[in-house]
């Protein structure tokens, strides 16, 4: 009997005990080996030494503090790190609680800008088929996710939908990559045309899909492609790298690898790395001096906004990642684990798809190889490779829905930065006993 509204409400997930390195150990003395960091979360794994001293000494100097009464010192130096990273000329840093809100806040900045640019007509957002970018409202309403979105739907604002970037589903065998990239942008430009560019707030898009597709990275020249279309209609690029984000695909920001710069990027998850709830939202230069021209103030606010705590988590986690190298480990240790992946399950008759950038990697699951036919929804393959891979010890990070929210399956793989090469092969080992526990033993 729990009084917790668990994510499931027909059992009680296992009680932790502790947790260090890439390992989390359960009330009954089991150890998991963390292989998801938690929902891409735990870039530096549990327990680090120099995040959880930089908190103490934060709680000792000033646990609390109302943003509408202070700053900080860590949340300003913290914000100063993020800007100088950033890509294009990013000038200004709003600090929240996690990915949602990071996304909500993107959403109402955006819209600000334009009421405070005289067009205030700009009401819709853009974004693709089977996105996510979070679950309050406005981030439910401009996510594609229809299994996330159905009960909720007649209280969602209106979204324009175009097709996601998903070359493993998407391209057909008789298109190149770049006829396929040009086909969706075509189709980009062809639904702001249709509902008028002067109508339009933002695009949004995760430069690498998260969950809800299974870490599927752009084609290449597509990003480069929606920036000019975007700035070709005076629309805004919101670039939503909660999960993609911070270091997790091997460049502090995920869209760095794609030439491009968005005017928003909201960051969450790898922030803080699972020490202290955090997100944030950065902003071109151009959007913060057209609010501080205007009404000099963004009409927004939580209570825990820039917390101190957790900007001292943050600022000591991204300090720890440029002076340990992990960035370079990411791509490195990236390279080792899809290797891996292929060694093991590129020839499986049911893993139709292995791919990703960095330590954001995913498996899907097909009914056969060939046609790309994905399972019944009602076998939930999904969640049983969940099941099993929790006996053997293991965390990944599994979705159903992949295609079209009902169809498809994947599991995500998103390893701590510091896992080491011996990790990632007792990972894949302990995966594959967990699909062949599914499947039977791969002919």
């Amino acid at each position: 009997m729990s009084h917790i509204i668990h994510r499931s409400l027909r059992q009680v997930p296992p009680m932790v005990a502790g947790a260090g390195g890439i390992t989390i150990r359960d009330s009954a003395g089991k150890a998991y080996l963390d292989a998801s960091g938690g929902a891409a979360v735990s870039s530096l794994g549990h327990g680090h030494p120099d995040v959880i001293a930089a908190m103490h000494r934060q709680i000792d100097r000033c646990a609390y503090a109302h943003t509408a009464f202070f700053t900080t010192d860590v949340a300003e130096e913290l914000a100063d790190r993020l800007v100088e990273g950033a890509p294009g000329e990013m000038g200004g840093v709003y600090l929240v609680s996690g990915g949602s809100e990071a996304m909500e806040t993107a959403l109402k900045l955006a819209r600000q800008y334009w009421v405070e640019m005289n067009e205030p007509r700009r009401t819709l957002f853009m974004a693709r088929r089977q996105s996510y970018h979070g679950n309050t409202l406005g981030a439910l309403a401009v996510g594609g996710n229809e299994w996330r979105r159905r009960d909720f739907a007649p209280l969602l604002m209106d979204t324009v939908r175009v097709a996601p970037c998903y070359e493993y589903r998407g391209r057909a065998a008789h298109q190149g990559v770049d006829e396929y990239t040009a086909v969706l942008l075509d189709e980009l430009e062809t639904a702001i045309l249709r509902a008028g560019p002067q109508n339009i707030i933002a695009f949004c898009a995760e430069p690498v899909v998260g969950a809800t597709g299974g870490a599927i990275p752009p084609t290449p020249g597509y990003f480069k492609g929606v920036r000019e279309i975007c700035d070709r209609y005076r629309i805004l690029f919101i670039a939503d790298e909660v999960m993609c984000g911070m270091g997790r695909t091997g460049t502090m920001y995920a869209i760095e690898q794609d030439g491009v710069a968005p005017d928003i990027i909201a960051v969450a998850k790898g922030l803080g790395a699972g020490y202290q709830p955090i997100g944030a939202v950065l902003a071109h230069e151009a959007i913060v001096a057209c609010l501080r021209k205007g009404s000099g103030a963004f009409q927004h606010g939580h209570t825990y906004i820039g917390h101190p705590v957790a900007a001292a988590a943050a600022l000591a986690v991204q300090q720890v990642i440029e002076r340990d190298g992990l960035l370079a480990r990411v791509r490195s240790r990236g390279a080792t684990l899809r290797r891996m992946l292929g060694d093991v399950f590129g020839v499986h008759e049911h893993v139709g798809d292995i791919r990703g950038r960095g330590l954001l990697l995913a498996l899907e699951f097909v009914q056969d190889r060939e046609t790309k036919e994905p399972f019944a929804p009602e076998r939930r393959v999904h969640a049983l490779i969940k099941q099993k891979a929790m006996e053997n010890g293991l965390m990944v990070y599994p979705m159903g829905g992949t295609i079209d929210g009902q169809r498809g399956d994947h599991v995500l793989l998103a390893p701590p930065f510091i896992a080491t090469a011996a990790d990632l092969s007792e990972i894949v080992s302990r995966l594959a006993d967990a699909v062949e526990g599914v499947f039977g033993r791969s002919g």
